[in-house]
């Protein structure tokens, strides 16, 4: 079995985000893998120790800040690595019918994406490839079994009403939440073993997709904070400021209940 799993850079959520004009600010911030990707990763990574699996080949759309990505991909246990490079941003419908050519191409047997990314939150690419492939596809998945026999996946894929399992045929596609495990540090054994593994260049341009996105972000804006933490020292601390708040309170509840008069 041959499985492509999908990985993204995206800005280190432990980072001081900035909005200007209308943009993320990205300057001198670090990039890492979307977490949710890491955890698709490492199933694949499970899977061929297992022995269910020959190769698993990772997969990044985007300008040069994939090349970083994939290094980390390589070292968690990808053999090797595609970097599909396009300097303009490309919208999830491009990284698609992207995945789905490669996929074509590779006679993969397995696609792993990360549920979401945690920049965008789409949650749409994997959804998007497997009807661009017309594969049977399985979302939010939180564990996860080949059955060898049958030529299927066994899932276990939870929602706001539950959880459900099913079998679906392969070839395949499953969405990864965060549940389905947890990856382990990096090991210096590993980066050093990553840089034997290939990392490939490919122009988007040569794959012939359209690279023009059907959308576009006209605006973005930083949350404004309306409330702020206060740390106190003790309870009474915590008393003085209930006390200057208190005489108040009974004039505020006047005023309420008269503005609804």
């Amino acid at each position: 079995m041959n499985i492509i799993v999908a990985v993204k850079g995206v800005i280190d959520s432990e980072s001081d985000i900035q909005v200007s004009a209308g943009a993320v600010v990205s300057d001198n911030h670090a990039t890492v893998i979307n977490p949710f990707d890491e955890v698709a990763l490492t199933a694949a990574v499970a899977l061929k120790q297992a022995g269910l699996a020959n190769e698993i080949l990772a997969v990044s759309v985007g300008d040069s800040a994939c090349q970083d990505v994939l290094n980390v991909a390589l070292a968690i246990g990808a053999d090797q690595a595609l970097w599909v490079a396009s300097d303009a941003p490309v919208a999830s419908l491009t990284v698609a019918k992207t995945l789905a050519k490669i996929a074509e191409e590779r006679q993969a047997d397995l696609l792993l994406f990360g549920q979401q990314a945690i920049d965008s939150d789409a949650g749409q690419t994997g959804a998007m490839t497997a009807a661009l492939l017309d594969w049977g596809q399985a979302t939010a998945v939180s564990a996860l079994t080949i059955d060898p026999d049958q030529q299927s996946v066994i899932a276990t894929c939870d929602s706001d009403a539950g959880s459900e399992t099913l079998s679906v045929k392969l070839p395949a596609v499953l969405t990864t939440t965060l549940r389905l495990n947890e990856p382990p540090p990096i090991r210096l054994s590993q980066w050093l073993a990553a840089k034997d593994k290939p990392l490939k260049q490919r122009p988007l341009s040569d794959l012939g997709i359209a690279t023009t996105p059907p959308l576009s972000v006209q605006n973005l804006r930083a949350v404004s904070q309306h409330r702020k933490g206060v740390m106190l020292k003790d309870a009474a601390e915590l008393a003085n400021l209930l006390a200057d708040y208190l005489p108040a309170a009974p004039s505020q509840a006047k005023n309420h209940t008269e503005n609804r008069r």
